[in-house]
């Protein structure tokens, strides 16, 4: 494999364009804008206005990793940079960004497992209680619908990929879990 800081066929400027910048409370102030919208004004730079945040990685830990982007005079997204740990931020802008995310990521945490039912061999259809309120969903049976969360939890990715997160899977009471890791033991 070919050493990138020797091979001349990559310039700096190159580099520079694949470089990831990162946000911090030093170089980065978010701001509340017009119609529910972020403004971003980073270091040296103009403001940006119609800022919206996405998640990056890892799913079972949603307040590191995340993108703030905009959409540019041309339509397309451009990426502003992204936030390392969102609880470094002072806490109106880590709100202000948790609500853009609200906006975008319809996921609920499930809090009680009321009836779990296979069909077909493939489905599994839940009826479970929310924050939101009791919820049904169906969901493919197979490892990849069923995601870890964090050391104890589970994210469920319903047909349309919407999330269901069971942040402790044995804080569910014990019937619950049962009736969960009846179908999802994996």
């Amino acid at each position: 494999m070919p050493n990138l800081a020797l091979d001349e066929a990559h310039t700096p400027a190159e580099t520079d364009a694949t470089r990831v910048r990162r946000l911090s409370p030093q170089n980065t102030e978010i701001i509340p804008g017009s119609l529910s919208l972020l403004y971003c004004r980073v270091e040296g730079e103009n403001l940006y206005r119609g800022v919206f945040a996405v998640l990056l990685f890892p799913v079972s830990d949603p307040e590191r990793f995340v993108s703030l982007r905009y959409t540019d005079g041309e339509d397309q997204i451009q990426e502003i940079g992204v936030i390392e740990n969102l609880g470094d931020f002072p806490e109106r802008q880590q709100n202000l960004v948790r609500q853009t995310l609200a906006k975008q990521y319809h996921q609920q945490i499930i809090q009680r497992i009321k009836h779990v039912k296979c069909e077909y061999g493939w489905l599994l259809t839940f009826t479970v209680q929310t924050n939101r309120g009791e919820e049904r969903f169906l969901m493919r049976w197979r490892q990849d619908r069923a995601e870890a969360h964090g050391p104890k939890g589970k994210v469920l990715l319903d047909l349309y990929d919407n999330r269901y997160i069971i942040p402790d899977v044995g804080a569910l009471p014990t019937k619950d879990r049962r009736r969960f890791l009846s179908y999802i033991y994996w």
